[in-house]
């Protein structure tokens, strides 16, 4: 079963999301999978994995200097 975990982030554009694509789906696939919704106030990263992964999410997103942390 997969864990569904919810992240605001500082994401802010497709461009940025476009930079990031190589790197979750490195991460996340293909095990799992993940998707932005920029159009939300707290730029929501949804992942869907079949591992807990939270702090490798916020850790990479960290890395790239994109505030994240995990909505519960």
């Amino acid at each position: 079963m997969n864990n569904v975990l919810v992240f605001k982030t500082s994401v802010t554009n497709s461009r940025e999301v476009r930079k990031l694509e190589p790197l979750l789906n490195q991460l996340i696939q293909p095990h799992g999978r993940w998707n932005f919704d920029l159009e939300d106030c707290d730029r929501i990263l949804r992942v869907e994995a079949n591992a807990e992964i939270s702090q490798a999410v916020t850790a990479l997103m960290n890395a790239y200097d994109y505030q994240c942390h995990e909505l519960h």
